[in-house]
């Protein structure tokens, strides 16, 4: 290929419509556990996602419940990824090639909300939120319908694979997926770009800007015990008996499964078989849904 200013100009649509096509056509599992919010700063703001009290009978004045509207942020983070192609690679046809290779660039920008969310969720057990506890603790503190505070548990217990239950028919969600910019290609194909007299090379470079944090706490319980079914059992009743501020009752509805692939198996066992170990009628059988994270360990 002659390497002219028409060459080069066509060659950069080709690469950055195989980036564009390959980043939007990704599928992607972060929203099934992520509120995405699309932020306009570079740091984000948030209220306490739990501080909202049930309905009252309105009897005298209004009782006014002020949300915290600096309960916690999120700074947005910087991402990249940066190609070079040889401009005698370029010049002795190689385009199709590069092509190609535009496309699994483009689809590793379109994964990066996967990669942070999943990586976030796995954070929990030894991470901080808004209440001082870790996200996945037993000492949450709630305040019940008398105004005392008491302790709140979503995680239980054990040191082995991770396995997480979650209620994910609400807007709230878990995760937070703070999108800041979209991830978008810029290229350094110009004949006077110090990278092309310098070092003999186009480059292509990706960048993206977004992070993650922690949501509702409430809507996911975790566990490091063995995924049996007298566990599964205990999370569910943890999730539906929970109770939100002020005794709020949270109607909870634990309809996801999330494991790794250390605990596919016995998540099979418990949510797909028609009968368990012992024979009789699987009593968990559709009780949730099934997803199996490789991203998680």
């Amino acid at each position: 290929m002659d390497i002219t200013a028409a060459s080069l100009a066509a060659l950069n649509i080709a690469i950055t419509t195989a980036f564009n096509t390959s980043l939007t056509g990704v599928e992607t599992t972060y929203g099934r556990v992520a509120m995405t919010v699309q932020s306009t700063t570079r740091t984000q703001s948030y209220p306490k996602l739990s501080d909202i009290p049930a309905m009252r009978e309105w009897l005298g004045d209004r009782v006014i419940n002020r949300l915290d509207m600096d309960a916690f942020s999120i700074t947005n983070r910087k991402f990249e990824n940066t190609i070079a192609v040889a401009v005698d690679d370029i010049a002795d046809d190689q385009v199709g090639l590069y092509s190609t290779l535009a496309t699994d660039f483009g689809q590793t920008a379109g994964e990066l909300p996967d990669d942070l969310v999943w990586e976030q969720i796995a954070k929990g057990f030894d991470t901080t939120h808004v209440d001082g506890q870790f996200f996945f603790d037993t000492d949450h503190p709630v305040v019940d319908a008398n105004g005392v505070e008491k302790s709140v548990s979503n995680f239980g217990g054990g040191a082995g694979a991770a396995w997480y239950l979650i209620d994910t028919s609400r807007a709230i969600k878990p995760i937070i997926f703070q999108d800041r910019q979209a991830a978008q290609i810029t290229p350094r194909t110009n004949l006077n770009d110090p990278n092309v007299f310098e070092l003999d090379e186009f480059q292509w470079g990706a960048k993206r800007r977004c992070a993650t944090g922690f949501g509702a706490w409430e809507l996911v319980y975790a566990s490091k015990q063995p995924l049996t079914e007298a566990n599964y059992a205990a999370a569910r009743q943890a999730m539906l008996e929970m109770r939100g501020h002020r005794g709020r009752k949270l109607k909870i509805k634990p309809n996801l499964l999330v494991v790794s692939a250390a605990n596919e198996g016995a998540a099979r066992e418990i949510l797909l078989n028609e009968r368990n170990a012992a024979g009789a009628t699987n009593t968990w059988r559709n009780t949730a849904e099934l997803h199996v994270e490789t991203r998680l360990s």
